[in-house]
C-alpha cells in the first residue's frame, strides 16, 4: 500500500503524520486490499479572521476510487470526520463486493427440485 500525505499552506509535523497513519489503521482493519492512499491536508485563510481546516483523501482499491472531504475548525477534528466518512464508504464497498460474489455462486448452483408431487397423485 502506498501512502502519500501532503500539506497545502501547512507544515506537516511528525505528530500529524503519525495521527493520520494511526487513523488509517481502522480502514485497513475493515479492508486490506487497498492499493494507494493520497491524503491532502489544507489550511484556508478566510477574510473573516477564521481559519478553515480541510482534509481530503483519495483511496484506490481494485476497480474503484473512493473520495472523501471533511472541513472543520480544527485539523484533528477534520481528520476524524474524514476517516469516519471513508470508513462508511469502505464498508459499503466491501458489502457490495461480497454480495456480488455471493450472487455469482448462487447462479451457478442448480436449483433443488421440490417434493415429488407427481408420485403422490393417484
Amino acid at each position: 500500500m502506498n501512502l502519500t500525505i501532503s500539506g497545502h499552506h501547512l507544515e506537516l509535523t511528525p505528530a500529524i503524520r503519525e495521527y493520520v497513519q494511526s487513523k488509517l489503521e481502522r480502514i485497513k482493519r475493515h479492508f486490506d486490499h487497498v492499493i494507494d492512499i493520497a491524503v491532502i491536508l489544507t489550511v484556508d485563510k478566510l477574510p473573516e479572521k477564521e481559519k478553515r481546516q480541510k482534509a481530503e483523501i483519495n483511496l484506490h482499491v481494485r476497480g474503484k476510487d473512493l473520495h472523501a472531504v471533511s472541513i472543520a475548525h480544527d485539523l484533528y477534528a477534520a481528520i476524524d470526520a474524514l476517516i469516519d466518512k471513508l470508513d462508511r464508504q469502505v464498508i459499503k464497498y466491501k458489502t457490495k463486493l461480497q454480495d456480488h460474489q455471493h450472487e455469482a455462486t448462487k447462479k451457478r448452483m442448480p436449483k433443488a427440485e421440490g417434493p415429488l408431487s407427481d408420485a403422490a397423485a393417484p
